[in-house]
């Protein structure tokens, strides 16, 4: 470095904080100046001596502060300054000699500081010229990868013999870290700056010869199709130009972009990228083109990847379960069960559960407040009257207007791969002539093969196996056994009136209120009226006609607040028939007229249980056996059965041996418009026609229900929680069970058994016993 250089260097100058870049001395750089208080120091510089102190940032900060800046930099001279229309300057700075900052001596409103110039020289030795003639090979290997660089610039470091200036010429053309470089400037020892400098030339070679040697081995490796790609490449840059580029190719790189951003599996993008070739090739006018677009819609619509985590808060699914739905502890402990395991254990595999009851108890509804306590998203699918196996599985790509399955259909809707997903109606699933879709889903239901679910139309595995599914049906036997053995299944049961009393207090009516505008009005329905609408208006297991009658009442009322009259807020039994009229259903009671032939019988609808009448009688004939009331198949085997049974008691009758020969039976079961069936009223039947037989009545307070044999067995029936509630309801007094139900009557809350004496029975003869005053049997 030329002394009078060194001594022409103020011994305060302007900071002028750099990023990215340490300046040299020797070095010729351009800069751009945007910040004000940059400007400032500048401007102040030219004034002046126009020289300034270039000190590196350590790291990219918007505040500049002594304490951010390397305390070693360059002396640099402003060569040249522009002005630029925004108020920013262009600056051309050399580098003078390198400086050390002693302190700063002002922070505002720019940095300035007092420095101590350092002179850098050396002695010539043997070490130092063998490092600079390897600096200058390395500078010549490492330029080679550099293309496009002149050839005087590459030959620049050979003409270069000061070991000082060779290493400020080659160092910013190699790529090192700024530390390293910072590190270059500050070393004092000319020596040690070559060996640091050898040292990170040698690293940057080698990973150039890498580099080369990874492009020629990718070069020698591009296929066919490859160059291809690229020709078609540079065919449509060409058409851009001239302004051919069709919509097609606009549409496949829309399709790419999409596909880029979308988080798919191999075999998906895979496949993607097969059929936008075709669609390439194909003109946009043939109908396959659609057909391809539509492909790959789907196959970019669906959720390969995208999930959303459960939330696995166990007191707050409890709440939220308790919110939504009144009682149903099955089914409530089933979804905490699995929350719980689902939080100890993260990989497990969706449920299968099955919601078996009558309409309008809340099984859908149910579903939803799942979906909620988990933090899924719901998607519900209705099964009821699908007779094609493609609804399930879609349908190939080969038949005009393919679309895939249900089942893929609504995943592509819930937009995750982990919803709580509902298959509603499942019972109501017909076989036709296209196959049969209950045994479809078999596959979609089984947790072993549902990881790999293939629709017809996607033709690719998709994984079903986070999915939750719940079905729900109104009975099981229609379902397949294969399909039945998928569920886990829980019996929802019909509300007693005691429970639909609660949920209409405490769901139904609030909402009703909502919905109707009538809410913060202060209208409360009286228990009376409550129970009088469930009993006279509606007959049904669940709550959903009640809530229409809820409704009803609260619009009459709304119309009278709409006109501005008046209007009671007090809903009781009178409000109630004035505003929907006379009672349309008449409660369960006993008859008033009772004689020898009938018998109370316990029967189980889809709209819960409830007490029937079985009337026999006897007259002369020819040993015939009338059956009437709309009765099935396996009624009227039961009515067969019972009839063999009577007819086997003999002496206990007190009839002649001759009497069924001549003698015809009639056997009815009132409400003939109504089909029943099923083996539960078979000891009704026996009773009745033994009452009929020997003329003596059955007990009006007694009620009954199991299925008989023809020998005289009681076996065991279904939906023993309806018909006690049905007896309840009645006012029966003495109810007679199988003794194997005796377990189902243990599951019953105590107020649903109040008031009633059960007897459980193995043998008709007990039935008949209990059925009888003392002393007839």
């Amino acid at each position: 470095m030329d002394e009078r250089v060194v001594e022409n260097i103020p011994e305060e100058l302007n900071v002028l904080p750099v990023s990215d870049i340490v300046i040299y001395p020797t070095n010729m750089v351009p800069l751009m100046i945007t910040e004000k208080s940059l400007i400032e120091a500048v401007n102040d510089a030219m004034g002046k001596e126009r020289v300034l102190c270039a000190l590196t940032l350590k790291e990219k900060t918007e505040e500049i502060s002594p304490d951010k800046l390397f305390t070693v930099g360059t002396a640099v001279s402003i060569q040249k300054l522009f002005r630029m229309p925004d108020g920013s300057l262009r600056i051309l700075v050399f580098g003078l000699s390198k400086v050390k900052v002693l302190e700063f001596t002002q922070r505002e409103p720019f940095l300035r500081a007092r420095v101590l110039v350092i002179p850098e020289t050396y002695e010539e030795t043997k070490d130092i010229k063998a490092y600079v003639r390897r600096v200058q090979l390395l500078s010549q290997e490492i330029l080679e990868f550099i293309p496009y660089i002149p050839e005087e610039i590459k030959r620049a470091p050979l003409n270069v013999e000061n070991p000082i200036q060779l290493v400020y010429l080659v160092a910013p053309m190699v790529k090192m870290d700024l530390k390293e470089r910072q590190e270059i400037l500050e070393e004092d020892s000319v020596l040690e700056k070559l060996k640091k400098l050898v040292v990170i030339m040698e690293r940057e070679l080698e990973i150039l010869k890498l580099t080369g040697k990874i492009q020629k081995e990718v070069s020698s490796e591009i296929s066919k199709a490859q160059r291809e790609h690229f020709l078609r490449e540079q065919l449509k840059a060409i058409q851009k130009e001239l302004g051919e580029l069709d919509e097609v190719q606009a549409e496949i790189n829309e399709i790419r972009e999409k596909m880029e951003k979308k988080a798919l599996p191999d075999y998906v993008r895979k496949e993607i990228e097969k059929e936008l070739k075709r669609m390439e090739k194909i003109p946009p006018a043939s109908a396959e083109f659609g057909v391809i677009r539509t492909y790959i819609d789907w196959l970019l619509d669906l959720p390969w990847m995208e999930e959303t985590e459960d939330n696995l808060d166990i007191n707050r699914a409890e709440k939220i379960l308790d919110e939504d739905h009144y009682d149903l502890r099955d089914v409530k402990e089933r979804i905490i069960e699995f929350l719980s395991v689902r939080k100890l254990k993260k990989d497990m595999k969706g449920p299968i559960l099955c919601f078996v009851g009558p309409p309008g108890v809340g099984k859908t509804s149910l579903g939803k407040s799942i979906a909620r306590a988990l933090g899924r998203k719901f998607i519900r699918i209705s099964l009821g009257g699908v007779s094609d196996e493609a609804e399930i599985r879609g349908h190939r790509r080969t038949y005009v207007g393919a679309m895939p399955g249900k089942i893929i259909d609504a995943m592509r809707k819930v937009g995750t791969k982990n919803p709580v997903f509902m298959l509603d109606e499942v019972d109501k699933i017909a076989r036709g002539v296209h196959g049969d879709p209950a045994a479809a889903l078999l596959e979609v239901l089984d947790p072993e093969q549902n990881s790999s679910f293939v629709d017809h139309y996607i033709n690719l595995p998709f994984d079903l196996s986070k999915v939750f599914f719940i079905a729900t049906a109104n009975v099981l036997d229609t379902i397949i056994p294969p399909l039945r053995d998928r569920f886990e299944v829980i019996h929802i049961p019909g509300y007693t009136l005691e429970d639909k009393i609660h949920i209409a207090k405490k769901y139904l009516i609030p909402k009703q209120l909502k919905e109707n505008g009538l809410e913060g009005d202060g209208i409360v329905f009286t228990d009376g009226a409550l129970r009088l609408i469930i009993e006279s208006y509606t007959r049904e297991a669940g709550v959903r006609n009640l809530e229409r009658r809820i409704g009803q009442v609260l619009r009459k009322i709304a119309v009278k607040k709409a006109k501005g009259k008046r209007f009671g807020k007090r809903i009781t039994e009178r409000t109630v028939e004035r505003l929907l009229g006379p009672e349309e259903m008449l409660p369960e009671e006993l008859r008033k007229v009772w004689k020898p032939g009938v018998a109370t019988g316990l029967a189980w609808t889809e709209a819960g249980g409830e007490i029937i009448y079985v009337e026999a009688a006897v007259m002369p004939g020819k040993k015939g056996f009338i059956l009437t009331g709309s009765l099935g198949d396996v009624m009227q085997e039961s009515a067969k059965a019972a009839l063999t049974y009577v007819r086997s008691l003999g002496d206990k009758l007190g009839v002649d041996r001759d009497y069924f020969e001549k003698t015809d039976i009639h056997l009815h079961v009132p409400a003939g418009a109504v089909p029943k069936d099923g083996p539960s009223a078979g000891i009704t039947m026996a009773t009745a026609l033994f009452s009929a037989i020997k003329g003596v009545p059955v007990r009006r307070d007694v009620a009954m229900t199991g299925e008989i044999t023809v020998t005289g067995l009681v076996l065991p029936v279904g939906g023993i929680k309806e018909k006690v509630l049905a007896a309840r309801r009645a006012g029966i007094k003495h109810v007679i069970l199988p003794k194997k139900n005796k377990k189902d009557l243990a599951k019953l809350e105590p107020y649903m058994k109040k008031g009633i004496r059960f007897y459980f029975v193995e043998l008709m003869e007990e039935v008949l016993k209990k059925s009888f005053k003392r002393g007839v049997v």
